[in-house]
């Protein structure tokens, strides 16, 4: 079965970061490259998947993502 997963990808200065939306628990990937990250994060995704069963699914699928930016003062 595949399921289709809205997955975000980040660019940093040392490379790239990637997870999954609407999953339970921390799901991260990472790499060289937009590529590499991805594939991580595919392949932690399978680990997690197996390693928790199909109970990390929230319910309801993540029908949009955005990327907004807010001050926070610290």
């Amino acid at each position: 079965m595949v399921m289709q997963l809205k997955i975000i990808v980040e660019k940093h200065s040392d490379g790239y970061v990637a997870y999954p939306l609407g999953l339970k628990g921390v799901v991260v990937g990472e790499g060289d490259s937009y590529e590499d990250a991805l594939n991580d994060v595919k392949s932690a995704i399978h680990f997690h998947i197996d390693t928790f069963g199909h109970e990390v699914f929230e319910e309801g699928e993540v029908l949009e993502a955005f990327v907004a930016e807010a001050g926070v003062t610290v």
